[in-house]
């Protein structure tokens, strides 16, 4: 690994990412880079990547805007195989000048091979390797566990990491603007880690959709949730993510096909994506639909909280189990006189017995065929007279069935973190919200009876025309019409000459578009021209 910028100073990028680095497992050989500096840590500082005495796997790039085409060509010449660009990768210069700096550096390392995450990125960790390439101070060692993250915001990507939630990775990316590699490289890559469960995907665009949606694909062969959170939905949104990195969003349309295409959970925000990943993580997966009816099943200790949790669940259609006769039987048996026997369960009556009481209760409506998952829906606080009941029964219910066993709590805030660590140890996913645990909930109960819908990843055109199609330009007309979908005549032109021929043949009045694909928006570069009439 070659550091470029790395630092003595303290609390600096440079010495941050120096230190993080160094907490690397997998145990790389590292060079400091930075002229002002012999020694950083105990290891040989180099002037130069040009005089480092080896080519490196791996450059971290925490340099200005300014000097981050000469350090990336830098990498490219001495044969780095891959890079971290942190920065922005901002270009003062007026556009329309010349290729901007994003696209300048795309073409040095794709015309070297090189892999690059960001620009305006906080890197990534291969927990599964053992690698650190971070500037800024995580947890050591990281949490491991099933989930492969890959997100857009390094907001997330740090929070994730920090969140104390019960699930660990194999790897998470912070892969910024992915100039070069996109989110489906890293998932493709997450897919060949054996201890690979989960996908957790943040996306506010999607780039290289072909492979995007071969490793979905691939991901819904293996039966391998797929969790995903995307923005831009809003005008607003899509105006924010273009400012952000300069991509443009995804219409809100084209997530939903991407998910039902692909079996791929949606969710609408990070409190419903954390705990839905919580019980996918945690390993155990509800049964495909037995008979009609089949749902989830809750235990309550207050009758206000039950009825709430019925209304949001009607809400939001989560379905609770149509429990059996025999089921309802063994409730009545251990409830106190005058509490139904019913699906969402209240067993709160005289208070005695409280462990047996809820762990039966949870037990029962586990055994029933027609439950998916049981949850204990109460407010998992401190308990000051250190009552253990609660989690002993969840424990209980745990040990008797091999369905998922969760805590629907109803106020994150009031939660005994100490208690829920030990839940969460013991493969009991702790929600965090009544209404993003009850979607969490309905995600994995859908999950069992999910099947990717048409086309797949390797579908072919219904018409027998349309052949292999290029992946970019006019040719995308040719695809859709191969699907036997109306589109407009195009032709792609490279001078005046052929552009009136070509408007000619497709006849008037037509649209003039510009290709130049380092124009992202091209209307805001005059590169759309309306109602050419002649």
């Amino acid at each position: 690994m070659a550091l470029v910028g790395a630092s003595p100073r303290a609390a600096s990028f440079g010495q941050r990412m120096l230190e993080e680095a160094v907490k690397s497992s997998c145990a790389p050989r590292i060079y400091p880079v930075n002229p002002k500096y012999a020694e950083l840590a105990g290891l040989r500082c180099y002037p130069s990547l040009a005089d480092l005495p080896e080519p490196v796997d791996l450059a971290l790039l925490a340099v200005p805007d300014g000097a981050l085409e000469t350090q990336l060509t830098l990498a490219a010449q001495t044969g780095a195989k891959s890079a971290v660009i942190f920065g922005s990768a901002f270009d003062a210069q007026p556009a329309g000048q010349r290729p901007s700096l994003r696209s300048r550096l795309a073409e040095i390392a794709n015309a070297a091979g090189m892999a690059v995450c960001g620009a305006g990125c906080m890197g990534l960790v291969n927990v599964s390797y053992g690698l650190r390439a971070i500037g800024y101070t995580e947890a050591d060692p990281l949490p491991a566990g099933p989930v492969a993250l890959v997100t857009h915001s390094g907001s997330v990507f740090s929070a994730l990491l920090r969140a104390r939630r019960g699930f660990g990775f194999t790897i998470a990316v912070s892969s910024g603007q992915e100039l070069v590699t996109t989110a489906p490289a890293y998932l493709d890559y997450a897919l060949s880690l054996p201890e690979t469960k989960v996908l957790a995907l943040v996306l506010e665009a999607m780039r290289d959709t072909a492979r995007l949606r071969q490793v979905l694909s691939a991901a819904a062969d293996r039966d391998l949730p797929v969790v995903l959170l995307a923005t831009g939905q809003s005008a607003s949104g899509r105006a924010m993510v273009a400012a952000h990195s300069g991509a443009l969003a995804a219409a809100d349309g084209g997530w939903e096909a991407l998910a039902r295409a692909h079996g791929v959970h949606r969710v609408a925000d990070l409190a419903e994506f954390t705990d839905t990943i919580e019980l996918f993580a945690m390993g155990r997966r509800a049964a495909a639909a037995a008979r009609p009816g089949t749902g989830i099943a809750t235990v309550h200790d207050s009758g206000l909280e039950r009825a709430h949790t019925a209304d949001l669940a009607d809400e939001l259609g989560v379905p609770f189990a149509a429990i059996g006769e025999q089921t309802t039987a063994r409730l009545a048996g251990l409830l106190d006189p005058g509490l139904e026997p019913a699906n969402p369960l209240d067993v709160w009556g005289t208070g005695a017995d409280t462990r047996e009481l809820f762990g039966g209760s949870l037990v029962a409506l586990a055994d029933d065929q027609a439950v998916a998952a049981v949850a204990l829906a109460i407010d998992l606080v401190h308990e000051l007279d250190g009552d253990q009941s609660y989690p002993l029964a969840l424990v209980d219910a745990m040990q008797h069935t091999d369905k998922p066993v969760a805590v629907l709590s109803n106020l994150g805030s009031a939660i005994d973190l100490e208690v829920a660590s030990q839940l969460r140890a013991s493969g009991i996913a702790v929600f965090e919200g009544t209404r993003s645990g009850l979607l969490a909930l309905g995600h994995l109960v859908n999950h069992a009876d999910r099947r990717p819908a048409w086309p797949p990843a390797h579908g072919e055109p219904r018409s027998s025309g349309a052949a292999a199609v290029p992946a970019s330009g006019a040719p995308l007309f040719a695809l859709l019409a191969g699907y036997g979908i109306a589109v407009p005549g195009t032709a792609q032109v490279g001078s005046a000459a052929e552009a009136v021929r070509a408007a000619e043949a497709i006849g008037y009045p037509v649209v003039l578009k510009t290709d130049e694909p380092a124009i992202l928006h091209k209307s805001e570069a005059r590169g759309v021209l309306l109602g050419v009439h002649d």
